[in-house]
Order: C-alpha cells, then sequence, then structure tokens
C-alpha cells in the first residue's frame, strides 16, 4: 500500500494557521485600542476561561494577534514593544511563526507569568488584562513579581475588540456515558464531591475546567479539537443539585431530560448573578487559585462571600481510574496497538524506498485508526518528526514545513486517539535504515530510562517528582538530558493531559492506584534528530509487597529494535523487553493476518 493510496486525514489539518504579515497591523490595531482604554500594555494569554490545552477557534487570542500557535504561552503588548514568552518545546516554533521585529520571543521555564512582562511597560505604568482568562494564583504571583513597577488592570478584552471576524462559540452534540463506560452514576459522584466540598468547610464549589464537569456528570461534546469537552461552568452545592451553565444554543429539550434529577441547566449568563447571591448570602464558595477565572473570585469577594481556596475537588477522584474506565483504557490500548501493529508494518515496508513526507505518515496513520469505526479523533495533533524536525519537541507538520524522510534517517512519531472506550497517547521513534553510533547510544539510554520507570516498584505516598530521575539517569551518565516531564497524567476517554499526578520536578501529588500516566523520556539533537519512546501506564498495587505499588503497562506496540545497543542493557532491561513484546504479540498477534501478522512476530521475537 503507498503513501497516495491513503484517505485524506480528517482529525488533523496540514493547513499553515499562522502568516507573519498579519501580526504587525493587529499589534498596531491592539495598541490603539490600549491607548483608548488608557493602558499601557495588554496580556494575551494562550488560555480560554477553562484553561484547556485545545481552545476553540473563538478563543485562540495568541494565535489570533502573535501567529503563535502552540498549547502554552503568553504576549504583553506595549505601546512600543512586545514579546512573546513559550516554555523550552516552543523555542524554534515561536520565532518561525511570529513578527520577531514586532514581537521578541523569551524562554521561560520557571513557575507563574515572567516578571519580564515589567521590561514592556513604563515604570508606574498599567497592565490590562481579561480577568475571565488568569487565575487569582497567576494574578497574585505576578503582582509579587512587578513589586509595584506597574499596576495590574483587570478590564474587557481589547483582542477581542479589533478581532472582526472573529469565529463564533461552539455548539457541539452532548453525549451521555452509560453505567459500563462511566463506572458510577452522575448521582453517585456528585454524592462523593458533597462529601469533600462538607469536609473542606465550603457550602458550594465553583467548577470550572471542562474535564471535572464531563466526568462528573458522565458527559462528552465536541467543542474542542482532539478532546471531548462540553465548555461550560457549574456550581456544586453541599446538598442538592448542581447548576450547570452553558451557552443557551446548548440547552436543549434532550439535555434537560438526561440531566434531570441529577443537574440543573442555566444559560451561562447567568452564572455571574448566581455567584453574587451566594456572596450576598454570606456562603463559603470553594474555588480553585490555579484553575479559576480571576472574574469568578472577584464576583464572589465583591458580593461578601467567604472563599476557600482549595484544588478542584474533582481533579483527585477523577484521576484515580475506577474498574469500568481501566476496562475501556485497555480496550482502547487493543483497539490502537492493532492499527499500529498496521502502520509500523506499512511503514517499514515503505520507509527504506524513499518518497515518504512526515505529511504522508500522518495521513497513513490516521487511516489505520480509522478503519476502527470507534475511533473518532486523535487525542492531539500528531507529532510526526522526519530526521532534524523530530528534534522540535512539539512539531506542528504543515504544508509549509511538511519534510520528505531520507531513508537513513530516524523518524519520530508522536501520536494519539480518543476512541470511545478511551484514549491512547504513544511514541514511537523509528529506524528507516542504518542508524548511526550516537543514535543508537541515545536510543538506548531513552529506553533504558522509560524501562526504569516501567519496572519501578515504590511505596505508597511516593510522587512524580520522586521517580523522575529514574528516566534522566542514563542520559545524565552520558552528560545530556531532556528539557520536558516525563510523563502527564490521562483522562479516560477525556482529555490527553490532565492532572494532579504526572512524572517531573512540578508533580508533587502522590500517585494512587487507577492513575494513567504517560511514560516519555526522550533526546533532542538539535538540527539532527529527536528520540522519544512513550507508553502509557496505570498505577497498581504491588501484588508481592504490601503497602507499595507498581505501574501496569497499558500501550501494546513493538518498541524498534535495531536502534537499540544491546550491549548496555542489562539482563533484566532485556528482560522486560522481550516480555513486553511477549505480551504484545500474545494480545495484538491474533488480531492481524498477512503481512502484518508476519512484520508483528519479528518485531516482537526476542532480543
Amino acid at each position: 500500500m503507498t503513501a497516495q493510496s491513503f484517505p485524506p486525514a480528517i482529525f488533523q489539518s496540514f493547513e499553515e494557521k499562522s502568516d507573519k504579515k498579519t501580526v504587525a497591523p493587529r499589534v498596531a490595531a491592539l495598541r490603539s485600542a490600549m491607548a483608548t482604554a488608557g493602558i499601557d500594555a495588554f496580556l494575551i494569554p494562550r488560555a480560554d476561561a477553562h484553561r484547556g490545552e485545545s481552545v476553540p477557534a473563538s478563543e485562540a487570542r495568541l494565535a489570533y494577534v502573535t501567529g503563535f500557535t502552540g498549547s502554552a504561552g503568553l504576549a504583553v503588548v506595549g505601546a512600543r514593544k512586545a514579546a512573546l514568552f513559550v516554555d523550552s518545546r516552543y523555542t524554534l516554533q515561536a520565532p518561525a511563526q511570529t513578527d520577531t521585529r514586532q514581537i521578541q520571543v523569551h524562554e521561560w521555564l520557571a513557575g507563574g507569568i515572567s516578571p519580564q512582562v515589567a521590561d514592556y511597560v513604563p515604570k508606574g505604568g498599567s497592565i490590562g488584562y481579561d480577568p475571565w482568562l488568569h487565575t487569582p494564583g497567576e494574578i497574585r504571583d505576578l503582582v509579587a513579581k512587578l513589586d509595584g513597577r506597574a499596576k495590574l488592570v483587570p478590564g474587557p478584552n481589547l483582542v477581542d475588540a479589533i478581532w472582526a471576524d472573529r469565529p463564533a462559540p461552539p455548539v457541539s452534540a452532548i453525549e451521555f456515558l452509560g453505567h459500563n463506560r462511566a463506572g458510577q452514576t452522575a448521582t453517585e459522584k456528585i454524592a462523593e464531591i458533597q462529601k469533600s466540598i462538607a469536609a473542606d468547610h465550603a457550602d458550594a464549589a465553583v467548577l470550572t475546567l471542562p474535564e471535572s464537569i464531563c466526568w462528573l456528570l458522565n458527559m462528552r461534546g465536541r467543542d474542542v479539537p482532539n478532546t471531548p469537552f462540553v465548555l461550560g461552568f457549574a456550581i456544586v452545592p453541599r446538598s442538592g443539585q448542581p447548576t450547570l451553565y452553558l451557552d443557551p444554543t446548548k440547552i436543549t429539550g434532550e439535555l434537560k431530560a438526561a440531566l434531570a434529577g441529577v443537574a440543573k441547566v442555566a444559560p451561562r449568563k447567568t452564572l455571574t448573578p448566581a455567584l453574587t447571591r451566594l456572596g450576598k448570602a454570606g456562603k463559603a464558595v470553594l474555588v480553585d487559585p490555579a484553575t479559576a477565572p480571576q472574574a469568578i473570585v472577584t464576583a464572589l469577594t465583591e458580593a461578601g462571600a467567604k472563599l476557600v481556596e482549595k484544588r478542584d475537588p474533582v481533579l483527585l477522584p477523577k484521576s484515580r481510574k475506577n474498574a469500568a474506565e481501566l476496562s475501556g483504557m485497555r480496550e482502547a490500548h487493543s483497539l490502537d496497538g492493532v492499527a499500529l501493529a498496521k502502520f509500523l508494518a506499512w511503514f517499514d515496508d515503505a520507509a527504506p524506498k524513499g518518497g515518504l513526507t512526515e505529511i504522508a505518515i500522518v495521513t497513513a496513520l490516521e487511516a489505520f485508526r480509522r478503519e476502527e469505526e470507534t475511533c473518532v479523533d486523535a487525542s492531539f495533533d500528531t507529532i510526526s518528526g522526519a530526521g532534524p524536525n523530530g528534534a522540535i519537541v512539539h512539531y506542528r507538520v504543515t504544508d509549509k514545513t511538511d519534510r520528505m524522510l531520507n531513508p537513513g534517517e530516524i523518524m519520530l512519531v508522536d501520536s494519539g486517539a480518543q476512541y470511545l472506550s478511551g484514549t491512547t497517547d504513544i511514541t514511537r521513534t523509528l529506524s528507516s535504515g542504518k542508524p548511526s553510533d550516537e543514535e543508537r547510544d541515545r536510543y538506548t539510554r531513552v529506553l533504558k530510562g522509560m524501562i526504569a520507570i516501567s519496572m519501578a516498584r515504590f511505596p505508597k505516598g511516593t510522587t512524580g517528582a520522586q521517580i523522575d530521575v529514574l528516566a534522566r539517569q542514563f542520559l545524565w551518565q552520558a552528560g545530556v538530558t531532556y528539557n520536558h516531564g516525563t510523563g502527564h497524567g490521562v483522562g479516560a476517554y477525556l482529555g490527553v493531559h490532565e492532572g494532579p499526578v504526572g512524572i517531573s520536578s512540578r508533580y508533587t501529588t502522590p500517585f494512587e492506584v487507577g492513575n494513567v500516566i504517560s511514560n516519555e523520556p526522550g533526546y533532542y539533537k538539535t538540527g539532527a534528530y529527536g528520540i522519544r519512546i512513550e507508553n502509557l501506564i496505570t498505577v497498581v498495587e504491588s501484588p508481592d509487597f504490601p503497602g507499595y505499588l507498581e505501574f501496569e503497562t497499558l500501550t501494546l506496540a513493538p518498541i524498534d529494535k535495531r536502534l537499540i545497543r544491546k550491549s548496555l542493557l542489562s539482563d533484566a532491561e532485556r528482560a522486560w523487553l522481550d516480555a513486553y513484546h511477549q505480551r504484545v504479540w500474545k494480545e495484538i498477534g491474533p488480531r492481524v493476518k498477512g503481512k502484518v501478522k508476519d512484520w508483528l512476530k519479528d518485531a516482537t521475537a526476542a532480543l
């Protein structure tokens, strides 16, 4: 099968979404609006009011002004100069997409907003911001960093004021999960969260994260790309029914019927009056200062509410997948394993011959996944990096950047899918010819780190920050490392990135049984190649050591053995890899046939 015989991709667009020529006029228009508003600078975050990694087109303000389309970042536009702050994933992408004559790009790795924001406003000047797009934690942090050099001024969003052709907010169908997929009824979940609210001495909690609301009410939607979210807000009282606040176009008779006896539904515009009523009644209201918009906190405090600042009460129970959710995740990874076996067999046949482009590889992988009718979306835009493009950690291929994979180069493919049963995320680094000694060394060290996490056994109470070093140690021994986390939480037919657990220095929440996390160390040589190997894992009780936890691997796809330097692997690491491949063969082998089955048998043979 050739690349040209696959149907066009529908989960992912390869259109170049940014145009540097639009940056200057849009920055100029924003400066005019700032002058009218009497402020010296304006903040433009990537996030919307729901803090989503994916945002609808109507909320893509950072991309509209700067051209930068990454999933994280913040711009400050001053009267004379402007800046875009991004993390290490986007230090190559951001300058390539924006007009650097208008906007200076800075790398910012630390938490919160960079104090360099102050460099873009006169001393004693004012910085405007939209209180729906920033959290109380962010604002307090920035005030402390500014240390009186500038003042923050909440107000209307000035980007919206200049965005003449702004898209309409999304309206998508809402579905509700059956018990076989959710494992708990919404009523049971609400009761659990209400116990937590009471334990925190609050009268109600305000939920702003779509993953929390969707999980709580067992509903899913299509309001944002790649993630089955319904965008809205909710107020959960200590007792009684929650109220779900949505765009009025989403409030249908069918929706009300589906939530009858479970939750009330109200138009989005009635949220602020509801918050005001809670405040006037002197209620104690729980809000998450790390995720709730500042506007919600302001409405509550100005009306007299007592704030209870705690983590979103849904995050932790949502991260502990129940038996039904884990069953669905295992099913999704089995389905994905079949698609990946077909894709990898196709790649191994086609790549050495030449002629494959990054887009062709994405298209082929999506086509194999779409053979399964329960695959409804990608869980994120596939990262398809050939040769040096693999070194761009969050590379997004476009028609403009599409690169040919030259035989002999290594190929990095990081992808995932949304199946009705669960969410997947996998990275494989693939050989298309004879790898260099350095490539084999770095690949094997990355693999050793991935296996170290996979084999880890640890006492209850251990955090991702504590085990992150297990993945990095072998690269450190060679004097190299990687500048991203080793793992992130993953939702069950929800977001491919979710908190509060993960594997990196910033994750301090202890692991619990049922957590699903990625395991993805890497190595990147700028201008040459990138390596990442990723499986999803779930936390289980150790069968042999009471009080200890271990990981079960969910992902079922071969790891390219041709890139391994066998002499670097220990006996235990070889045994783990052979056992993993034996499991892949046992579970996926019976579900494929012909040349794919023959390929899989060889790919999973003992090292």
